[in-house]
């Protein structure tokens, strides 16, 4: 059997795209854009002002957490593989090759890889970052293949990064890995063919699981269309059908969710304190939308988390998670809201807008464009993978770090 690298390079320098395909590299190409500018302000583009391209691009496309998602795999791909390739100067092929090769090796690591708390985006993110890199690169397929396995050491991160700045840290790191993997390979840097295969059992994979069929991201990209965790999608639309405008907080006596255990596995943040730790908290994402019907980027501050009523509400809110479930969308999410006066609604969502067997229609893909900027529609018409990179340099340019330097001695 040749080695798992040697297999996954050859699929990649292979890829002829189909006109689906395309379709779905165009979108995310627009998606991965659209945030990563809607992050201009965010503190962390002066973090990382001094880290190479890739890894700036991906860190701040991911800081809002409203990239989209490769529900098998459980993975942010185009994040991940989009930059990497525009990076080296990379098309649609050289993404489509990354992300088949991420949602593959993510898909095989399977929901127990997740579920025991690995951040399946950097585990997968690595070697596929990598493969975009080397397709962008023209590099051949034994060459690539050891790009894949250059990546390894940088193929970690874990769930307790979430509601911090080292969650996007970490991606960046894994889109930036691929990138120098890709690279070293290039420039003669050997490589044992056979480490994937041992890394990949280390870490809990299935060689067996790892299909090379079908589309070039097989089950396609789910789209977020509230700026926060994927796990608070489903919940927070389902709390919009319950709660009529005008209602005020006081009036919410109780919220009661029950969904199986594995569609709130990143929500790690029961009494968030801080925008971050909010886009990471089932109990905030129903406060957000009693409060603002639509929970925006405004949702999400430091400010909005730490308001009185938000508070309040997120103490009335009852978690039934029910033991079992593969994957975010597992079964259904049911949820009894009880008002004052004693009046109960309830109702129940399966599959959110967005989702790959419910795609976002062209006005929500449109408005989503428009909430990440006045300028951002514009800004985006008619983009290339060609033309990315110099916008990317335009508008993430290296800035200072807005934080203020510690003193010696002080404890971070």
């Amino acid at each position: 059997m040749s080695p798992l690298a040697l297999e996954l390079a050859r699929w990649a320098g292979e890829l002829t795209p189909s006109e689906d395909d395309l379709v779905l590299a165009q979108r995310s190409l627009l998606d991965t854009l659209a945030v990563a500018l809607a992050a201009r302000r965010h503190p962390v583009r002066g973090l990382v002002a001094e880290l190479p391209e890739a890894s700036r691009w991906a860190t701040v496309g991911h800081v809002l957490d409203f990239d989209d998602l490769h529900m098998e795999s459980t993975t942010h791909v185009s994040v991940v593989c989009g930059t990497a390739t525009l990076a080296c100067g990379g098309d649609a092929r050289a993404y489509l090759a990354g992300a088949g090769v991420m949602a593959r090796l993510g898909t095989a690591l399977g929901w127990a890889h997740y579920a025991s708390g690995w951040h399946a985006t950097c585990t997968a993110g690595a070697p596929g970052a990598a493969a975009a890199a080397a397709v962008a690169l023209g590099l051949d397929a034994e060459t690539t293949a050891r790009a894949i396995v250059l990546a390894l050491p940088a193929a970690g991160g874990v769930q307790r990064a979430f509601g911090t700045d080292a969650k996007s840290l970490q991606v960046g790191f894994a889109a930036e890995a691929g990138v120098r993997a890709a690279r070293l390979a290039a420039a003669g840097a050997s490589a044992d063919l056979a480490a994937l295969d041992q890394w990949f059992a280390l870490v809990g994979g299935d060689r067996a699981r790892v299909d090379l069929g079908g589309p070039a991201v097989p089950g396609g990209l789910a789209v977020k269309l509230f700026p926060c965790c994927y796990a608070m999608q489903r919940p927070i639309f389902a709390m919009r059908e319950l709660v009529a405008p005008g209602i005020r907080p006081g009036e919410v006596e109780r919220v009661r969710l029950r969904t199986p255990a594995a569609t709130i596995q990143p929500l790690i943040h029961h009494r968030p304190a801080t925008a971050l730790e909010g886009k990471f908290s089932l109990e905030y994402a129903v406060a957000a939308v009693v409060l603002d019907a639509y929970p925006g980027f405004a949702s999400f501050t430091d400010a909005a988390v730490r308001r009185d009523d938000a508070r309040m509400l997120v103490r009335r809110v009852e978690v039934d998670a029910v033991p079992g479930g593969d994957s975010l969308l597992a079964g259904d999410v049911e949820i009894e809201c009880t008002l004052a006066g004693g009046r109960v609604a309830t109702t129940t969502l399966a599959v959110p807008p967005g989702a790959p067997g419910r795609p976002p229609s062209a006005t929500e893909l449109a408005a989503k464009l428009a909430d990440c900027g006045d300028d951002v529609p514009a800004l985006l018409a008619g983009v290339t993978w060609e033309a990315a990179p110099e916008l990317l340099r335009e508008q993430l340019g290296p800035v200072a770090s807005t934080r203020a330097p510690r003193r010696a001695g002080e404890v971070a």
